[in-house]
């Protein structure tokens, strides 16, 4: 069975959206697939044993460029690409408009989450094929998505812990001698961060214990932040990597730290023992979910509140730390 998967961005979607594949290539013994996302993402899908091929598009790009987009061949090109196979299934596994519409460009029937369960309703009326799965502000998005590609295939969803399909060994270690805590700072709302000078704490703390803070970055805003914390803390700041190489750093690490920001799903899907720290967002509906994965939230909150802080107190990391770490060292999600 030839399926193709929509779910072009963002790097935490995407890897939300892992769990169910590795339930479809259990459950569906001839499946193959191809996996469509923005360019910027394509090294994530590609990872997953059961991705044959990764066709990419770049929709900011084309928006920004329209006359190159549409004279210049980048559509045309993109088009060709995705329509050289033909597929039994297409699956819009992010429930939004635009994907929907990407969704169609491909040959072959789609299906997606119902009116009533799309991010975007008006996303369902682009699907031959629509499914009832659990609101996203009711489950979270990895049993949404388990939830859609059983129905979609023909398969009861599972009642195993997710999997993500990754594993360590797939990834280059690190040639750092010392033990080494990722601090994963970077995100985008104010309200996901978590003070710099917790951070900065938090580092001289690590060290103390024969930990190495090791900071990577996004932006010059995030860099400076990295370098900020590293002094604290005898620290390593990355440099510039792209997603495979910060791949290999978090799967070798102890241990990483982070707050609500792609990089720590990758920790989790990885089964790498993380702390995430909690402010603006709901760690039901989009946390960090896997083997070894620790929560501390600012509040009991059920909603996502972009204004709400990141309160979590340094004592209580650093306490839930001291008790992660007492775990053993990294295991592969699938062992556990």
């Amino acid at each position: 069975m030839q399926v193709l998967i929509v779910k072009t961005s963002s790097l935490g979607d995407i890897l939300h959206a892992l769990p169910a594949l590795s339930d479809a290539q259990r459950q569906v013994p001839d499946l193959k697939c191809d996996w469509l996302c923005e360019q910027a993402f394509a090294e994530i899908p590609a990872w997953h044993g059961a991705v044959d091929r990764v066709p990419v598009c770049n929709l900011r790009a084309w928006r920004q460029h329209l006359p190159r987009t549409v004279f210049g061949g980048d559509w045309a090109a993109f088009r060709k690409n995705l329509r050289s196979r033909e597929y039994d299934l297409v699956i819009d596994a992010q429930g939004l408009v635009k994907s929907a519409w990407l969704a169609t460009r491909a040959r072959g029937p789609v299906a997606g989450p119902d009116r009533h369960s799309a991010r975007e309703p008006l996303a369902a009326w682009f699907y031959q094929r629509r499914y009832p799965v659990p609101p996203h502000d009711v489950a979270h998005a990895i049993e949404r998505a388990r939830s859609l590609f059983a129905q979609a295939l023909g398969y009861d969803v599972p009642t195993s812990a997710p999997d993500a399909g990754l594993r360590r060994e797939q990834f280059t270690k690190p040639e750092l001698v010392t033990p080494y805590v990722l601090l994963l700072h970077g995100t985008t709302w104010a309200g996901k961060r978590w003070p710099v000078s917790n951070w900065s704490l938090l580092a001289a703390w690590l060290s103390l214990r024969g930990l190495r803070p090791v900071l990577p970055w996004g932006n010059a805003a995030e860099r400076a932040d990295a370098e900020a914390i590293a002094a604290a803390g005898q620290g390593l700041v990355l440099p510039k990597l792209g997603l495979t190489e910060l791949a290999g750093w978090i799967a070798h690490a102890r241990a990483c730290v982070g707050v609500d920001t792609g990089l720590a799903h990758l920790a989790a899907a990885l089964g790498t023992p993380q702390l995430s720290l909690y402010g603006a967002t709901v760690p039901e509906l989009t946390g960090a979910v896997g083997a070894n994965q620790v929560w501390l939230r600012s509040s009991d909150s059920a909603s996502i509140d972009r204004d709400r802080p990141n309160t979590v107190g340094l004592d209580a990391a650093q306490a839930a730390l001291v008790e992660l770490l007492a775990t053993p060292a990294v295991v592969n999600a699938s062992e556990t």
